[in-house]
C-alpha cells in the first residue's frame, strides 16, 4: 500500500472545514445488503461505491445512492469512459488506500497522484445528510451532500456530477 492518510487525518480535515457530521459505529459490513440496518437506524441517503477501471486503464469511483441500480454498459456513456470493469483490491489499496467493503468517496484522501476520478450521482450533491464510511466499514458518517462536495474538491478531487438512475 502507498502512503495512505489515516481515518484521523479525514477527521481533522473535516473539522477544520467546519463540516458537521453525524456517525455511528457498527458491526463490519461488506455489502449495501448487509448494510440495511444500518440504513434504518441512520437516517439519510446510504451510498454504494464503485471502484471501476475503463479499457483505457483510467480508475474511476462512482458513488450513488444505495438503491440506483448501475448497469456498467450505460455508465460508460454517462461518464465518457471506455469499457468499464471492476477494479481488483490491488490498485484499490494502493490508490485509495481501503479493502474491498470499505470503499468511500472519501478514500480520495488517498489518492496523492491523481489517477481515480470521482464520479458523484446528482441526487447526492444536495442531500442531506449523505451516509459513506470513513475509511473503514465499521463507522458511518452523515454530512450535506453539499459539504461532502465541498470536501472532496478540497482534496482535490473535484467530483464530475452526472444523473446515475
Amino acid at each position: 500500500m502507498t502512503d495512505t492518510m489515516p481515518e484521523q487525518a479525514l477527521r481533522a480535515l473535516i473539522e477544520r472545514l467546519g463540516i458537521a457530521i453525524q456517525e455511528m459505529e457498527h458491526p463490519a459490513v461488506f455489502t449495501v445488503a448487509e448494510s440495511e440496518a444500518i440504513h434504518a437506524s441512520l437516517p439519510g441517503i446510504h451510498t454504494k461505491n464503485l471502484f471501476l477501471k475503463d479499457d483505457g486503464g483510467a480508475f474511476w469511483l462512482v458513488t450513488a445512492p444505495a438503491d440506483v441500480a448501475i448497469g456498467l454498459k450505460a455508465l460508460r456513456f454517462t461518464i465518457g469512459s471506455k469499457r468499464l470493469s471492476f477494479g481488483k483490491p490491488e490498485p484499490m489499496a494502493e490508490l485509495l488506500g481501503v479493502a474491498p467493503g470499505s470503499v468511500t468517496p472519501v478514500a480520495v484522501i488517498n489518492d496523492h497522484t491523481r489517477q481515480v476520478t470521482l464520479v458523484l450521482d446528482t441526487t447526492l450533491t444536495g442531500a442531506e445528510p449523505v451516509n459513506v464510511h470513513p475509511l473503514r466499514n465499521t463507522a458511518t458518517i452523515g454530512l450535506a451532500g453539499s459539504d461532502l462536495v465541498r470536501l472532496l474538491t478540497e482534496l482535490g478531487h473535484t467530483p464530475k456530477v452526472v444523473t446515475l438512475g
